[in-house]
């Protein structure tokens, strides 16, 4: 079998040239789309993420700024720049990058992100509007976002399939649950506890795995011909990066399959763009 790599860097690229596009018309209004994005500590992870962020909002012409804070910073004080910015009309979106200190609740930092600035779609609101088939109108979240871009843009059908979500994390496994309800799929979503999991995945003509665990799914786990994305993002013993697919046999089994790395990643940072200049966009549209 001819087996379809899912390129999700070229079809990143191919994104933020349309996004490019984009900003330039709204420059032309006299909009320059905003984001702002607050790391709170010294975590190399995510200073490497935040880096990535503001590399891909220069190269698309949105406007970023980034609040690197103390670890000992208190929530009340990152509250406050939330509110400063939430107010701020040259700031079309909002990230707060996680993880955060153990000191600090996540949740409430996150609510209070202004609704409409909410370009990670972590809000409790923006996450039941996706409930409600509404998400179109509003934000999705980056990373189930740019997994149903990457399947639309290879032509891989989604209505009647029947997808296999391994993990059921707030950020990938539950939000990308409901889109792919939406989009007209059956989806079974299964965890770490989930008995014959072999058996469940084996049924997936789309399998999605979002676990963190290199390796969990086999060759001997996936369907002939099934399409299988690979979310996972882990070390191996020699310090490379791989997926959570055992890409190199799986790859011989499936008709499509996303790689580790240049699959999944590179579309979370172009889904975060787009929600940042749809942001920017509904803003415009109010001032006309």
């Amino acid at each position: 079998m001819d087996t379809k790599i899912l390129d999700g860097k070229k079809i990143a690229q191919e994104l933020k040239t349309e996004i490019k596009s984009e900003v330039l018309r709204l420059k032309e209004k006299g909009i320059v789309p905003g984001l702002a994005v607050i790391i709170v500590g010294e975590d190399s992870a995510s200073k490497i993420y935040v880096k990535n962020k503001k590399r891909a909002c220069e190269e698309v012409g949105i406007s970023s700024e980034v609040y690197e804070l103390e670890e000992k910073i208190s929530q009340e004080e990152i509250i406050k720049l939330i509110t400063k910015l939430n107010k701020d009309e040259t700031i079309s979106g909002i990230l707060v990058q996680l993880p955060l200190p153990k000191h600090i609740d996540k949740e409430k930092i996150i609510l209070a992100i202004d609704l409409k600035k909410d370009v990670d779609c972590f809000h409790p609101e923006n996450i039941g509007k996706i409930f409600l088939g509404l998400g179109q109108e509003f934000f999705l979240p980056c990373t189930p976002a740019g997994i149903l871009e990457i399947l639309k843009r290879s032509e891989i059908e989604i209505i009647g399939k029947d997808v296999v979500i391994v993990g059921r994390s707030n950020i990938v496994g539950k939000p990308l649950a409901l889109m792919m309800i939406n989009a007209g799929a059956t989806v079974t979503v299964c965890n770490s506890k989930t008995k014959n999991l072999k058996e469940k995945c084996l049924g997936a003509d789309i399998l999605i795995s979002a676990v963190g665990h290199a390796g969990l799914i086999t060759a001997d786990m996936v369907k002939q011909g099934a399409a299988v994305v690979d979310v996972g993002m882990n070390r191996n013993n020699e310090g490379k990066l791989v997926g959570d697919v055992d890409f190199s046999e799986v790859s011989k089994i499936a008709s499509a399959i996303t790689p580790v790395p240049g699959g999944v990643g590179p579309m979370t940072v172009v889904e975060l763009l787009k929600n940042t200049v749809k942001s920017a966009k509904d803003f415009a549209d109010k001032l006309s």
